[in-house]
């Protein structure tokens, strides 16, 4: 039975690889200790409704600020991902069980519980499931629906790059009022950082929500310090806005272990704010770009502004 951990065992194609430094974090990335009432609360509901977080398998440095505030991404269909990108923190392998048909009720209690008004679900990537887990996401963003009609409900979803079309559209078909996929770093980099996936399909995955529902809000993200230059970036930008995409996410990639890609640089608040100034001069109708942003950072408030920002490009008042 593996402990996932330990390093060795939640890494397991990464334990013979070199170690790679990590550097000190500029006080700009320095976050406070998780903790207090409302962070206890957050996490004894996650735990008595049997739930993962993404905050806490890829090690967010933005857990404290969130949870206390009751705010927890729900991460389905187990804690082990079929991929073994060398960014990500969360376990690798082959995952030693099948779905949990009762998880889809299990998410919609806990959101009910934490009375949110806006969810985020994400999941690990299952390439040994046909359909890729799309009818799990589907029947959990259904049972959340069907619990709390009233709290918007985000995803960010693997890319189902093994599966057929009709995976896309039973997620889609399911109306969740954000679909997020990251497409993580610039295409040049893709063979050492996301070696199991391709850009261009990811960009297509995006562009085709917008070709199956128009009216879905659509999102990605970006990390950056992994060895990417501004033009490249820029670049990602553009392929971003010509697939329809709404929403850009731009955070600082933090290295979990020194086994893990290693990282190049602290990119400076000043470049973020360029980054985020350059997006919106592409036509994004929402920007999150610093170097703590993560996918589902502040998402409840960004989902706002999202919507009024759509409103008022159609001149709806």
């Amino acid at each position: 039975m593996r402990d996932l951990k330990i390093p060795e065992q939640r890494h397991p194609e990464k334990a013979r690889k070199p170690d790679n430094a990590q550097p000190k974090k500029p006080s700009w990335i320095r976050v406070k200790a998780p903790g207090g009432k409302g962070y206890a609360e957050t996490a004894r509901i996650m735990r008595d409704n049997k739930l993962t977080t993404v905050c806490e398998e890829a090690g967010c440095p933005n857990v404290g600020e969130c949870w206390s505030q009751g705010h927890a991404t729900m991460m389905i269909m187990g804690e082990v991902c079929t991929r073994a990108c060398t960014f990500c923190n969360i376990a690798t392998g082959k995952p030693p069980e099948a779905l949990d048909v009762f998880e889809p009720g299990r998410v919609a209690d806990a959101v009910a519980k934490l009375g949110l008004n806006h969810v985020v679900i994400t999941s690990v990537d299952r390439d040994d499931i046909e359909d890729g887990g799309a009818e799990h996401f589907a029947q959990t963003i259904r049972a959340v629906r069907h619990r709390s009609p009233d709290t918007t409900i985000e995803i960010l979803t693997p890319d189902f790059i093994r599966c057929g079309p009709e995976a896309l559209e039973k997620v889609v078909e399911a109306r969740p009022d954000v679909f997020n996929h990251n497409l993580e770093t610039v295409p040049g980099l893709y063979p050492e950082v996301r070696p199991g996936a391709r850009y261009f399909h990811s960009l297509r995955l995006l562009q085709r929500v917008k070709e199956l529902d128009p009216s879905m809000f659509t999102k990605s993200g970006i990390m950056v310090g992994l060895g990417e230059d501004r033009q490249a970036v820029i670049q990602v930008m553009e392929d971003m806005r010509a697939a329809d995409i709404d929403f850009l996410t731009i955070g600082q990639y933090l290295q979990p272990t020194p086994k893990h890609h290693a990282l190049d640089r602290f990119v400076t608040p000043e470049e973020f704010t360029s980054y985020e100034k350059a997006a919106y001069g592409k036509g994004f109708l929402m920007v999150s770009a610093t170097p703590l942003t993560r996918s589902s950072y502040h998402a409840g408030d960004d989902f706002a502004r999202l919507r009024e920002a759509r409103n008022r490009k159609l001149g709806i008042a």
